[in-house]
């Protein structure tokens, strides 16, 4: 083959390569197009490397049928196609994959991760490799030709020179075409690069901004790919948390407003009450109750647990507590009833709650009470430094379905005496080292500021209780009644 002229060699390669481009578009919608988006650039570089091939095959056996040339000549040809069509088929594929991307980046196009990793060290290996193969051999045929041809030239000095001048320039265009195939690819595959780059970035960006609304295109099956699903994954957790802290806010909405919004206004009482959650929602209750013959009836619970399950808690008994309300008759009637309810409903969930419920008739400075497993109320009578305890027994709400409660009393009460109603929540809470806040520190509290009002009170404990906290978190719902009579 090797005496067959250059232009007609070319002429034969022209017409079988034109031959090969009829047949590529049909082929291209069969075998590529309507593959999955993220094969089409895989399938897309076959089929231009073995339509360089095929186009290799037809040039050899018309120059075989036509001039009789032997198999063997036509290798060297067979090479140049399969370099030919290994440079422009990874040209294709690129320009392929670019498609791929710029539909699913225009379609926001979300795929989970790929199953199977392409590594793109991989790729690259690969790709060198077959570089350098190919190079080698050209060259390496490039030298074998010339060297036979040298060796049956003129041997004087100046063909000697001309034939050194043609290798030279022959070697040198090779070389040239090689890198300039090379830097193609460099540059499409860069542009692919740029476009992964730029839309992960700009996704992160508005994901750092709080806009959740778009996901990265999952448009490649090597690391992009993967970085781009789990990017995906992350964004739709970062939605459901925001949902859930919505819900969890709109939750912490409602549940304040089952809290008493104001204090009653009675006379003869000094009032003041809060809940402080540790998360957005609680188990902590308190609530005022106008009772008939002009009785105040506070009650103070506190759910097991915290958070929604425990708010979820504490709204149902509130509902059956204001309904048992409506045909009250005494304290320990009231959360018999309540708790009948309440172990009916948690025999499932296993959830109790426990709670103090007060009763104080202004007119006759008596008290009534029960205590349904919660912390005893404590009582500071003026001008003493003893504490009194309105204790009791009493199991917690939802622990046992037909128990009976039992109501103490006390007949009268000294003018400017506090009652002081709380969770565990107050004194429980701990500070950096460990340290509980305890009971006694409540109880200096109440004795420094007995003289002040039921507010001031209440503030004082408060700020007293954060202060002792610093910076440790909150570990459980605080809440705080108190009750100051006049």
């Amino acid at each position: 083959m090797a005496s067959l002229p250059p232009v007609k060699l070319g002429v034969i390669l022209f017409i079988t390569f034109l031959v090969v481009l009829a047949m590529r578009k049909p082929l291209e919608r069969l075998i590529v197009i309507a593959a999955v988006e993220t094969s089409q650039p895989k399938r897309q570089l076959f089929l231009d490397l073995s339509l360089c091939l095929i186009a290799g095959v037809l040039a050899n056996a018309y120059n075989r049928i036509s001039f009789g040339f032997p198999i063997g000549s036509g290798i060297s040809l067979m090479i140049g196609c399969g370099v030919a069509g290994f440079f422009l088929s990874l040209d294709t594929a690129l320009a392929r994959e670019r498609i791929v991307i710029n539909k699913a980046i225009a379609r926001n196009h979300v795929l989970p991760p790929p199953a199977r990793l392409y590594s793109m060290t991989k790729k690259f290996s690969l790709v060198a490799l077959t570089t350098t193969v190919f190079v080698s051999i050209v060259i390496t045929l490039v030298f074998s030709r010339d060297i036979v041809w040298l060796a049956g030239i003129e041997q004087s000095e100046s063909a000697l020179y001309q034939a050194q001048l043609s290798v030279a320039y022959e070697i040198f265009f090779i070389l040239v075409v090689l890198l300039a195939l090379v830097v193609n690819l460099i540059v499409s595959y860069s542009r692919n690069l740029k476009l992964l780059f730029e839309n992960e970035t700009i996704i992160l960006e508005r994901v750092s901004q709080g806009d959740l609304s778009k996901k990265v295109p999952v448009a490649t099956k090597d690391e992009f790919g993967v970085i781009a699903g789990y990017t995906n994954s992350m964004i739709d957790g970062l939605r459901h948390r925001s949902e859930l802290i919505t819900a969890l806010k709109l939750a912490e909405e409602v549940q304040q407003n089952l809290l008493p919004q104001r204090v009653p206004d009675i006379p003869g009482l000094d009032i003041a009450g809060t809940s402080i959650y540790c998360d957005e929602t609680g188990g902590d209750y308190y609530d005022f109750f106008t009772l008939p013959h002009d009785k105040l009836g506070v009650v103070v619970a506190d759910a097991s647990g915290h958070g929604v399950g425990a708010a979820m808690h504490m709204a149902t008994v509130r509902a059956f507590l204001h309904f048992g309300i409506r045909s009250y008759q005494s304290p320990s009637k009231l959360l018999s009833e309540v708790n009948y309810y309440v172990a009916r409903d948690s025999s499932e969930t296993s959830r109790f709650m426990s709670m103090f419920f007060l009763e104080i008739d202004p007119s006759a400075k008596s008290l009534r009470w029960v205590r349904a497993g919660h912390e005893p109320a404590i009582v500071v009578r003026p001008g003493s430094d003893k504490l009194q305890e309105l204790s009791g027994e009493g199991v917690t709400l939802g622990v046992v379905e037909d128990y009976t409660y039992q109501e103490y009393a006390l007949q009268v009460w000294e003018s400017d005496s506090i009652i002081v109603i709380g969770t565990d929540g107050v004194h429980e809470s701990r500070n950096e080292n460990g340290e509980m806040f305890g009971l006694n520190r409540l109880h200096e509290i109440i004795h420094k500021n007995s003289a002040e009002s039921a507010e001031t009170i209440q503030n004082a404990i408060i700020h007293t209780l954060r202060r002792f906290q610093g910076d440790t978190p909150q570990e459980d719902d605080i809440t705080l009644v108190i009750v100051k009579l006049k």
